[in-house]
C-alpha cells in the first residue's frame, strides 16, 4: 500500500487526461530494465550474502582446527617426558636404589618444564622478591627484621604459573612483614 502523496506504477504509465501534455512516462521498456536492475541487484546481494557466510563458517572451522593442531603439538613434545616417568613407574622396588629413582624423577620434572617453558608457560617463584598481589596469594606473614624487608616474599608454598601473558595460578606465599 502506498501514501497518497507517493506516485503509483499506474501513475507513472497513466496517459494524460483532459488533453495536457504529459512528461515523457516510462514505459513498457523502461519498466522491465528497472526490474532487470533490480533483479540483478537482489541476486548480486544474495550471492554476497552467501560468500559472507561461507568465508566465517569456513573461518571458524579453520581456527578450531588452528587450536586442535597446536594442542597435539604440545602432547606430541610431551610423550618424551610421559615415557620417561612411564619407565620410573615400572622400575622394581626392590633391585633400585631411591637415589637413582629421585635422580630420574627430578630429570623428568626437568624435562617437563623445558617443554612446556618453550611452549610459553613461565614460572612464578618469587622467594625475595617485592609483593605483587597480581601474580601471588599471600597465605601468611611472619616479622621482618627491617624496612627494607617489609612486602618481600620470604617463603613460597606453592609456585605460580602464567602461560603466555595470562595467570594460570596465582604463587602461594608467606610475606615479611614491618611492624618498627
Amino acid at each position: 500500500m502506498t501514501a497518497p502523496d507517493q506516485p503509483t506504477t499506474d501513475d507513472l504509465t497513466a496517459t494524460p487526461q483532459d488533453g495536457a501534455t504529459a512528461a515523457p512516462t516510462a514505459g513498457a521498456e523502461g519498466g522491465d530494465d528497472l526490474a532487470r536492475q533490480l533483479e540483478e541487484q537482489r541476486d548480486r546481494y544474495l550471492r554476497l550474502a552467501a560468500e559472507y557466510d561461507n568465508h566465517r563458517r569456513r573461518t571458524q572451522k579453520e581456527r578450531a582446527e588452528a587450536g586442535g593442531r597446536a594442542q597435539a603439538e604440545l602432547v606430541k613434545h610431551l610423550i618424551d617426558a610421559l615415557d620417561d616417568l612411564a619407565r620410573f613407574a615400572h622400575v622394581d622396588p626392590a633391585t633400585t636404589d631411591a637415589t637413582t629413582v629421585v635422580e630420574g624423577v627430578a630429570m623428568v620434572e626437568k624435562k617437563l618444564f623445558k617443554t612446556l617453558g618453550g611452549a610459553g608457560l613461565e614460572v612464578v617463584d618469587p622467594v625475595g622478591q617485592p609483593f605483587d598481589p597480581s601474580l601471588h596469594e599471600a597465605v601468611s606473614t611472619e616479622p621482618a627484621a627491617s624496612r627494607d624487608d617489609d612486602h618481600v616474599v620470604a617463603r613460597v608454598y606453592q609456585r605460580g604459573y602464567v602461560f603466555a601473558g595470562q595467570l594460570l595460578r596465582p604463587a602461594r606465599v608467606v610475606v615479611r612483614q614491618y611492624n618498627g
